[in-house]
């Protein structure tokens, strides 16, 4: 096979620089352009001659020039390659002063006794409006959950006292004119008394969930098992009426935390446990603690009813229900409220279940670390 030409390869190489989808520049060891490719002009707007010969820098705005030249003569006392995305934030400047961000890969080879180098150079235009826009809507949504939460917490506030009045004065009237008024209207009565009831659970839930989001946390040491201890106690009523037995292991650990919160967390998982009970068995409930490097994993199992597999995914959304209201009392807000806890400790929260076999819910808590 006969040598290709010097000339034939030349244009093989410059096809090869054209036909790249970003600008290529090729300077030598005192940063003269020595050559350039299609996407260059189209970028930058110089014509090919335009830039042959001249200072790399042409192609910078004026306030990094300078610093630029120090950096490039740094460079090539070293030259190394250098990825894209590696190095200074620098901006290109296109033939009628306008700027633009770039970012840029170096790659220095030998010809003869001198060092060139390619740079590739990458438009960031696109990209960066892109992250501004993303930036714009995140800040816009934190403003807007902000909001959201200060009028939960503003209107479950503002509800309490006219909405404990109607709920006095429907209980008094249950208890002044049972029986009477007629079946009708003891029926009726009841309604309102109930109703009353399960909107001040509502709203007392709503309140706490708005109050975990709104409130900074007050971080200190906590014992996580007297914390359990405590919970166990608390729910002393509901154990006993049940005959539940609740259990945890020895090894428990003190951990940075906000100590209401942290019980709180245990309060609803140990409560759901004994809720959600099966007819056959007496439930159980154990709470136990394992550590992984600085991370603590707590996980909170019950031999109850179970959860089905397409309704994992929804327990932990406010106000979600699986069950009547006559079936499992509550207000569907606690799941909700121990997810927001967990992840404003830097946590997270899953949960494994079987239906009839029991659930067991795993969230970690990170020692010394929080969210804001």
């Amino acid at each position: 096979m006969a040598a290709e030409s010097p000339i034939a390869a030349e244009d093989l190489f410059r096809g090869l620089l054209d036909s790249a989808p970003d600008p290529i520049v090729i300077v030598d060891g005192s940063g003269n352009i020595q050559m350039v490719n299609r996407q260059v002009e189209r970028v930058f707007g110089f014509e090919r001659d335009e830039l042959l010969g001249r200072p790399v820098e042409v192609l910078l705005p004026e306030r990094l020039r300078a610093n630029h030249v120090g950096e490039r003569r740094r460079y090539m006392e070293n030259p190394r390659t250098r990825p894209m995305g590696v190095g200074l934030e620098l901006f290109g400047r296109r033939k009628d002063g306008s700027e633009f961000p770039v970012e840029i890969s170096l790659s220095p080879m030998r010809a003869g006794r001198d060092v060139l180098v390619t740079s590739i150079i990458r438009d960031l235009t696109g990209r960066k409006e892109v992250e501004n826009q993303l930036r714009a809507t995140a800040a816009e949504l934190e403003r807007s959950n902000a909001e959201l939460e200060q009028f939960a917490y503003v209107a479950s506030h503002d509800l309490q006292e006219p909405l404990r009045m109607v709920a006095s004065y429907t209980q008094l009237l249950a208890r002044r004119y049972s029986g009477k008024l007629g079946e009708d209207a003891d029926e009726f009565i009841g309604f309102a008394v109930d109703g009353a009831r399960r909107m001040q659970e509502l709203i007392n839930d709503l309140l706490t969930y708005s109050r975990v989001g709104s409130r900074a946390l007050e971080l200190e040491a906590v014992d996580v098992g007297k914390a359990v201890d405590g919970v166990i106690v608390d729910l002393g009523g509901a154990i006993d009426d049940s005959q539940a037995t609740v259990t945890r292991d020895d090894d428990f650990p003190t951990i940075e935390a906000d100590p209401r919160q942290v019980q709180q967390i245990f309060q609803n998982l140990i409560a759901n446990g004994i809720k959600f009970r099966r007819a056959d068995v007496a439930p159980e409930v154990h709470v136990s603690a394992r550590r992984e490097d600085d991370t603590w994993h707590f996980a909170v199992t019950d031999n109850g009813i179970g959860i089905e597999q397409q309704y994992l995914d929804r327990i932990f959304v406010l106000f979600q229900r699986l069950h009547s209201r006559s079936d499992y009392p509550g207000t569907g807000i606690g799941l909700a409220i121990c997810r927001r806890i967990v992840e404003r400790h830097g946590g997270t929260i899953q949960v494994h279940s079987k239906p009839g076999q029991g659930t067991t819910f795993e969230f970690t808590l990170t020692n010394g670390r929080k969210k804001a």
